[in-house]
């Protein structure tokens, strides 16, 4: 069983991952999938690196996990992720079964939450708001460095 000390250290975790992307002049999300205590999968997203809409920190990670796992599902395991995912990611944690997601900061305009459905899978528990000051430090200093 997970505690509150280790979701902090799995979102820590995700946070350096966003840290990664920030570098690459990504938008820094970080994402961590998490099994038995362990990370299985680890990913920043890779949009502009890619050229690939699709390579949300997300995504990625689930692709990792699911080649580690030898399973397109990923019962009994967690993604820690920064910011609040979009609806894009939402839909795929769905197809994953994924039981757990914990994110660090809200996206109001364009997270999953916002969605007129729900989207996760019904048996998917949710918490938010883990780190999110941290997570919306290192998102606001990225936008204020690219419009400047």
């Amino acid at each position: 069983m997970l505690t509150v000390e280790s979701d902090e250290h799995f979102m820590r975790m995700a946070l350096i991952e966003a840290q990664r992307a920030y570098d690459l002049n990504e938008v820094p999300v970080g994402a961590v999938i998490v099994s038995a205590g362990r990370i299985i999968a680890r990913a920043h997203n890779l949009t502009e690196q890619l050229n690939d809409v699709t390579a949300h920190a997300e995504m990625l990670a689930f692709t990792a996990a699911s080649e580690f796992m030898g399973s397109k599902y990923l019962w009994d395991c967690t993604l820690y992720v920064t910011l609040e995912p979009c609806i894009m990611c939402a839909g795929a944690a769905f197809w994953t079964q994924m039981d757990r997601i914990v994110f660090g900061a809200s996206d109001e305009k364009r997270g999953f939450r916002n969605a007129d459905s729900p989207i996760l899978h019904p048996k998917t528990k949710l918490e938010g708001g883990l780190l999110a000051d941290e997570s919306v430090v290192m998102l606001q200093d990225f936008f204020r460095k690219l419009r400047s």
